[in-house]
């Protein structure tokens, strides 16, 4: 697994390097015309991941994403979410720290995904953008995908969950739709290791929000994708 690992990583650097690139030549294009040249990233990195690691995905609830746009309420165990939701849902706009943006080239290409990009430090500001920015998204016909735990948790951990997403969703009066997984059994916080394997995706139905304030929606949202991981 440490050999297959080390090969993964020896395939996505130079992967990284090349669309960093073209990430930089299509600045002039529209955001979505950016977003799908740029999320052909996640749809390779994933691919080499199955050919290096054996580690592949299936989703359960497809039929949940309705039509219209709204916000994704996802559990946060490692950076394998951060890319598969690319190809799970429709065009999305990722809640992230900005500090991702200084990295060298995936900071490039990031940018290119049309993301939300808050200073934590900010505090309620921070949240302030997020609302505007994301109601902007959300208008445009893109979907604001937020990790309400803030940070990655390990497998079997649960974090804090902030009431953010909700307060999105009442903002613009969108659909919530709560999504859980295993991606911490087979990509983990801490190991340089991928284990081989399926994650299970798990995307729920939307969550109902009309006479409901932030902190009832979140923690239903919270109920059920807790529930759904010691599932899986």
């Amino acid at each position: 697994m440490w050999i297959r690992s080390a090969i993964f990583y020896a395939g996505l650097i130079p992967l990284t390097i090349f669309f960093s690139f073209i990430s930089l030549l299509i600045i002039p294009a529209r955001r979505h015309v950016r977003y799908d040249i740029i999320s052909l990233w996640a749809v390779c990195t994933i691919h080499w991941l199955k050919i290096t690691c054996n580690l592949t995905y299936e989703v359960k609830g497809l039929k949940n994403i309705p039509k219209t746009t709204g916000v994704i309420l996802c559990k946060h165990q490692s950076a394998w979410e951060t890319i598969a939701m690319q190809l799970i849902f429709p065009r999305q706009s990722q809640v992230l720290k900005k500090e991702l943006f200084y990295l060298p080239f995936f900071g490039w290409g990031l940018a290119s995904l049309n993301p939300i990009a808050i200073n934590r430090k900010l505090g309620t500001r921070a949240i302030k953008i997020i609302l505007r920015l994301g109601a902007a998204r959300i208008r445009e016909g893109w979907w604001v995908l937020l990790f309400p735990e803030g940070t990655r948790v390990p497998y079997g951990s649960k974090g804090k969950y902030t009431q953010t997403g909700a307060a999105l969703a009442l903002e613009i009066k969108c659909p919530v739709i709560p999504v859980a997984h295993n991606a911490g059994a087979f990509w983990s916080k801490e190991s340089f290791i991928k284990r081989p394997g399926c994650i299970t995706v798990v995307i729920g139905e939307s969550l109902p929000t009309c006479g409901k304030n932030r902190k009832q929606i979140m923690a239903e949202a919270e109920t059920w994708i807790e529930s759904t991981c010691e599932k899986l």
